[in-house]
């Protein structure tokens, strides 16, 4: 047998790369995709699960009390025997608290309690940091969510929506039948929940419109908000819950709370009371015992394509894990990564910023004023790097019950964070707050903080490694970090000033320019096929303009090192974008991520780059060639 021909690096850097990989990798049956991250993820959970292990059956030991209590809720996760014992038992209790509900005024009279308990509500809230004074914490208000992922999974002739409520509505009827319903009556709670569902298809936002991330700050005074509602209790549900009296609240969605007296109402109560059943059992479901477990996992697998379910102990790992994050996170940080290579990546990302710093003082489209507050912005960015040097005090109180079931410690548990949470409304905001923990391979810009976080897992190769060259390592860690540095500057985080404030720091002429370069970088992507659907360069663009911004500026750092090789720096940029994914994860993605796909991500961003062209000897006879007119460099 005669192997294909590899593609050409002119034609497809993607797959001139990754092509013979791509034929070759193997999803792992529990999971939907492979690729670069997922990779490096596995490697981390092959590692923790290894020590979770050890820890549990007592083959090692610590003194890390708060780990120790994150192995407690694994070992219980991983002990099938005892879940059996109570089946459906320990969520009855609760079930019940919905069925006793007679009408809505029995729903208003108990909302915050409710709320804090964990049950799914029609109007809820949170409390994250004011968009336009981040110094404090506000209430904000939050609407319901669909069943499916996007409202796009509804529209007429999408096939895949459609299978894909059916098999969440015969999940939930088995689900309600081993809680004890008979199937006529599970049936009929099942169809009233998917009529409420329907009712809210047209009023909440898409993913899309949640992309806009500054649209969800409307600021409404307090006194107005109460009225928004004729059935509900709007008042007591904020008060109840901060123990204040608020000046105003943050509307999340307007368009929602035009509508809420459509959407809570006598007359449409037994659907209210079916949805939140229906959803409060299926949110719960596999923390009850293994048979719950594998039949809403049936739902879960028709959703991501996945062959089969995570193992019991994968299971067990990644709910300890889930429900002790930092905890985990900064072990594993500490003892994979340590301060050395936290100080040395401290480093790298003060040299990106510097070198970010020069790219805008030589920006031939900003202005002077802009210049001088970006360049305040990019000096006020917050560095975290590796693993959080203090663990957040919530985890302290997290103490897990062996003898208890699964379901009563993650309830507890759960409880415990939404109180921190409702508390924080009366506290600053902790800008020492970390938004992803150490084990993820992942990164993240908060414009609400001014701060890049890179967890330790992230840190490693492809990404990063003392045995890469400089081009290697600016091709892929090196675009990652000024990937997150652009982001304070994309069409969501340039609203935001250097202390995290929502506030306008561009001249008009500026802003329009910035508006028509984001514009191109919309059509770019806009449209373009892929995995049997096409990309919106909308719900795409934020991020599209951060990785532009990211491979621009770790292109010019690396041709500031002696040991350059732009062959190296772009062969590992599209090799950190490798993915292979199922057709229903990948119609998933195209759907609900912010992210276009990685080999799109690979190869539109190289065509971005003149240098490319010149390393690869790119033509306009090559499938890599992209006008120069049309490509689109911002930062």
């Amino acid at each position: 047998m005669i192997d294909a021909k590899p593609a050409d690096y002119k034609d497809n850097l993607y797959l001139a790369v990754n092509g013979k990989w791509q034929e070759t990798a193997e999803i792992p049956a529990d999971k939907p995709r492979t690729g670069g991250f997922m990779d490096l993820d596995e490697g981390v959970e092959k590692t923790l699960m290894k020590e979770f292990h050890e820890y549990a059956e007592g083959y090692e030991k610590s003194d890390n009390k708060l780990l120790m209590e994150a192995v407690k809720l694994y070992r219980l996760a991983n002990n099938v025997d005892h879940l059996n014992k109570y089946h459906q038992q320990p969520i009855l209790k609760d079930i019940q608290r919905i069925v006793d509900l007679k009408n809505v005024k029995d729903l208003s009279d108990c909302l915050a309690e409710l709320s804090l308990n964990g049950f799914t509500l029609p109007i809820d809230l949170d409390i994250e940091a004011d968009m336009k004074d981040t110094s404090k914490n506000v209430v904000y208000i939050e609407g319901a969510s669909l069943i499916l992922p996007d409202k796009a999974y509804y529209e007429d002739g999408n096939d895949s929506g459609k299978q894909l409520l059916d098999k969440f509505a015969e999940v939930s009827v088995k689900l309600l039948s081993m809680i004890g319903y008979d199937l006529d009556k599970a049936q009929k709670i099942v169809d009233h929940a998917l009529a409420y569902d329907r009712r809210l298809v047209p009023i909440v936002k898409s993913q899309e419109e949640w992309a806009d991330y500054t649209k969800v700050y409307n600021p409404m005074q307090f006194d107005e908000f109460v009225t928004k509602s004729s059935s509900v209790d709007l008042k007591s549900l904020v008060t109840d819950s901060i123990n204040d009296t608020p000046d105003k609240v943050i509307i999340e969605e307007p368009r929602y709370l035009e509508h809420l007296d459509e959407l809570i109402n006598d007359d449409i109560f037994d659907e209210i009371k079916a949805w939140m059943l229906v959803i409060f059992l299926t949110n719960n479901a596999s923390n009850l015992d293994e048979e719950f477990r594998q039949t809403i996992g049936e739902y879960s697998l028709t959703l991501s394509g996945a062959k089969e379910l995570q193992n019991r102990t994968k299971f067990a790992y990644h709910k300890a894990t889930g429900m002790f994050s930092q905890v985990v996170g900064t072990y594993y940080g500490k003892k994979y990564f340590g301060e050395a290579a936290k100080n040395d990546v401290h480093s790298m990302v003060e040299k990106m910023i510097s070198i970010y710093e020069q790219r805008i003082n030589d920006n031939t489209w900003l202005g002077e004023a802009t210049k001088k507050k970006a360049i305040v912005k990019l000096e006020n960015i917050k560095i975290k790097v590796g693993y959080p040097d203090k663990i957040d005090d919530i985890y302290s109180k997290f103490e897990v019950d062996e003898n208890a079931s699964l379901y009563d410690n993650i309830s507890k548990i759960a409880i415990l964070k939404r109180e921190d949470t409702l508390d924080s409304y009366h506290k600053p905001v902790d800008r020492e707050k970390w938004l992803m923990p150490g084990q993820m391979v992942n990164a993240c810009y908060d414009p609400s903080r001014n701060d890049i976080t890179f967890p330790a897992a992230i840190l490693q190769a492809p990404f990063y490694s003392l045995k890469q060259t400089s081009s290697q390592n600016y091709g892929g860690i090196g675009a990652v970090i000024a990937h997150e540095i652009s982001h304070a500057f994309d069409n969501n985080g340039s609203q935001f000033d250097e202390f995290g404030n929502m506030n306008n720091w561009w001249t008009d002429e500026d802003y329009a320019k910035f508006k028509e370069l984001t514009q191109n970088m919309i059509d770019e992507f806009d449209g373009i096929p892929y995995a049997g659907g096409k990309v919106n360069g909308k719900l795409v663009v934020s991020e599209n303009v951060a990785d532009v911004g990211g491979l621009r500026c770790a292109l010019e750092a690396a041709k500031g090192e002696s040991d350059l090789n732009l062959h190296e720096f772009f062969i590992n940029w599209a090799r950190v974008w490798r993915l292979k994914a199922t057709q229903e994860f990948n119609e998933l993605l195209l759907q609900t991520d912010v992210h276009s796909p990685g080999p799109l991500r690979a190869n539109v961003m190289a065509q971005n780059m003149d240098e490319f062209y010149k390393e690869f000897d790119v033509t306009e006879k090559d499938g890599m060639w992209l006008e120069p007119s049309k490509r689109v460099n911002i930062w």
